[in-house]
């Protein structure tokens, strides 16, 4: 008795995880993964701005501009580390626009599947505590149907057949 007590809690809390993993609808699914699409392009957006800007501050006059107020024996060499800097910028952020691309893509598959998903669940009537009842309703009307087919056809199966005299 003492061990039950004991577990009781944890079987509670691990029977209320498996209800709310089990209560997330294919709707729910869907609105949760059109907001990480949202999320993706809202950062692709900042991405494809801050590669504009990389963009514009590679070019030769702006890199010199940047460093006009800086003093040195070889301005060229200060000039050259701007310029990998900033191109290892931009290929970094074009590595990150690539990897958003296909999160994207896999976004509008998945976004795709549980539309699909919340559709037939949407067709079929829900499972849960209340689906008892509405399979007994439905059962009920189902076993009424084929008992009168059923009634019929041992009818039909009763009558002699017409002779051919």
């Amino acid at each position: 008795m003492k061990l039950i007590e004991k577990f009781l809690p944890v079987l509670l809390i691990l029977s209320g995880l498996s209800v709310s993993a089990a209560a997330q609808t294919a709707a729910e699914n869907a609105a949760s993964l059109r907001q990480q699409m949202a999320d993706v392009q809202a950062r692709e957006e900042q991405l494809r701005a801050h590669l504009l800007e990389l963009d514009e501050a590679l070019k030769p006059e702006n890199i010199q501009n940047s460093l006009a107020g800086v003093g040195s024996v070889h301005p060229e060499d200060l000039r050259e580390q701007r310029r990998r800097q900033l191109e290892k910028e931009k290929s970094a952020a074009n590595a990150q626009l690539e990897q958003l691309a296909n999160s994207r893509r896999r976004l509008e598959t998945a976004i795709a599947q549980a539309d699909a998903a919340a559709y037939q669940q949407s067709a079929h009537p829900p499972k849960g505590p209340n689906a008892a009842d509405n399979e007994n309703v439905n059962s009920r009307s189902g076993s009424s149907r084929r008992q009168v087919r059923r009634a019929k056809a041992r009818h039909r199966l009763k009558r002699p057949a017409p002779s051919s005299q």
